[in-house]
């Protein structure tokens, strides 16, 4: 595996006119108002069109999509086969997620509106029969979330068989998310002469050996060392307990009149009940998450990426690959359990060269994961006041403002050890008050009285105890068994 070194490229600091792209490919970059390629680019687009395996990794937000739909249109439109069939696609991108699946398509659409290319994007949560009508014409370069490409595999309504260039979007998103095994299922599928491009926001142990089993002698792009935050992004720690974070959020957004706002909560659940809230306060907000079905989280991306939705709110399954045009501000309501989650939620905004800003409001149980967050970015994240905030809000009942608690990622053997009397979740048992005048907390039930019955007495009770005969009392189970017993017979 050969690496680059990324300052030979950027000392020569290339346009892209001269990374060797087809006309047709350089007026729609011009059209999309871009004349400098990123690093990322400017390395990876010649490699590309050289041939042979890449791998290529860079921070979220420099642009790897275009680093590899440009050169792939390149070499596409460069050479058609003869007999090209139906349902047969040229290139296949992999990506983890719907929402990125449908970017790439979308920057394929873009890039390449004067070539005579056909692409699709398929993915669940969504009809199958429409994508099947798709692929029964000719497409040259097939977006898709493995699941889904593996039902059309199954029905064989998708031919494989005719790939020349795989691509693996975001791959190290797809092993967190558990797709090893599909990938595995889907490679086995694929011709075995082809050209794989592997893009990565981190260069991680896994992908690493990932890349040794997938790629034949690639060369290597890391832009950017590992687990590293855009210096374009604004980083700030707001110190909130948990049950005020809800009005503080709305402090914030109307004190800094916020006109788009991406918000990251924990759970699904979490990110509901916080859209709700907005939403009564007067700011517009939606919550987007695996439960949504895609219609819904697509108008919801759609209005947020149009300006006509201040506030929405995503789960981590938005925390890549959403590439929003100047998003200014980012918020972790709750921070990630993984530390490196972090780095791709605020990635989010300071794109493309653009500033940004990523605020996190932390409760103190949560200092933990700051400090696990710091450790990774090598940086202290600033802690600031809020200033003229004054929390009211009390948590109404069943009201679970924080339902989920951060998770103890401490070996077993590490935590400390459960107090007497401590249940398994950490909580005391209940205690029941105590009687009058410091009596017995528990007395006796009171028997039946006149004229109040609570039903007929149960059987072998008598009528100054209505317990039944199984609830008088008994010899201990080691006198029945021949043991040994205190228990007199009377």
């Amino acid at each position: 595996m050969s690496v680059l070194n990324p300052a030979a490229t950027d000392a020569a600091s290339p346009t892209f006119s001269n990374l060797g792209l087809a006309e047709p490919i350089l007026r729609a970059i011009a059209d999309a108002g871009y004349t400098t390629p990123t690093p990322i680019q400017a390395q990876a687009i010649p490699q590309v069109i050289a041939g042979g395996d890449l791998l290529a990794a860079a921070q979220t937000g420099t642009g790897k999509t275009a680093g590899f739909t440009l050169p792939v249109l390149h070499m596409l439109q460069g050479h058609k086969p003869a007999n090209q069939r139906a349902g047969a696609p040229r290139c296949l991108v992999l990506t983890p997620t719907r929402e990125l699946a449908a970017q790439v398509e979308e920057s394929v659409q873009t890039y390449g509106k004067y070539l005579p290319l056909k692409s699709l994007v398929i993915f669940g949560g969504v009809g199958i029969n429409p994508q099947i009508d798709a692929l029964r014409r000719k497409v040259d370069i097939l977006v898709a979330t493995p699941g889904r490409l593996l039902d059309h595999a199954g029905q064989k309504t998708v031919d494989l068989s005719a790939v020349e260039i795989l691509v693996l979007d975001e791959a190290d998103r797809m092993l967190d998310m558990g797709f090893i095994h599909d990938i595995r299922k889907v490679l086995a599928l694929l011709p075995a002469k082809r050209q794989n491009l592997l893009f990565s926001a981190t260069f991680s142990d896994e992908i690493r050996a990932l890349a040794d089993r997938l790629l034949d002698n690639p060369r290597c792009i890391e832009v950017a060392r590992r687990n590293t935050a855009s210096e374009m992004v604004t980083q700030a720690v707001h110190r909130v307990a948990q049950p005020h974070k809800r009005e503080a959020l709305s402090h914030l957004i109307k004190t800094h009149e916020w006109p788009q706002v991406l918000v990251f909560t924990r759970t699904k659940h979490g990110a509901n009940k916080l859209a709700e809230y907005l939403e009564k306060n007067g700011i517009g907000a939606a919550a987007i998450h695996g439960n949504k079905s895609q219609s819904a989280r697509t108008k919801a991306l759609s209005q947020f990426k149009d300006g006509s939705l201040p506030v929405l709110v995503a789960t981590d399954i938005a925390a890549r690959g959403l590439d929003i045009d100047e998003l200014p501000q980012v918020v972790n309501f709750e921070l990630p359990n993984v530390p490196e989650d972090y780095v791709h939620r605020i990635g989010r905004t300071g794109r493309a060269g653009a500033s940004g800003a990523a605020v996190s409001l932390v409760d103190d149980e949560e200092v933990k994961l700051l400090r696990g967050i710091e450790k990774l970015i090598k940086r202290k994240i600033e802690e600031l006041p809020l200033p003229g905030f004054v929390p009211t809000a009390k948590p109404a009942a069943g009201d679970p403002i924080n339902d989920r608690p951060p998770r103890n990622h401490a070996p077993r053997g590490n935590r400390p050890p459960r107090q007497a009397g401590q249940s398994a979740g950490g909580r005391q048992p209940e205690q029941r008050p105590a009687g009058p005048k410091g009596g017995n907390p528990n007395p006796p039930r009171k028997p039946n009285q006149p004229g109040k019955p609570h039903g007929r007495p149960a059987q072998g009770a008598t009528a100054t105890d209505p317990r039944p005969a199984h609830r008088l009392k008994q010899p201990p189970a080691a006198a029945l068994l021949g043991g040994s017993s205190r228990h007199k017979p009377s």
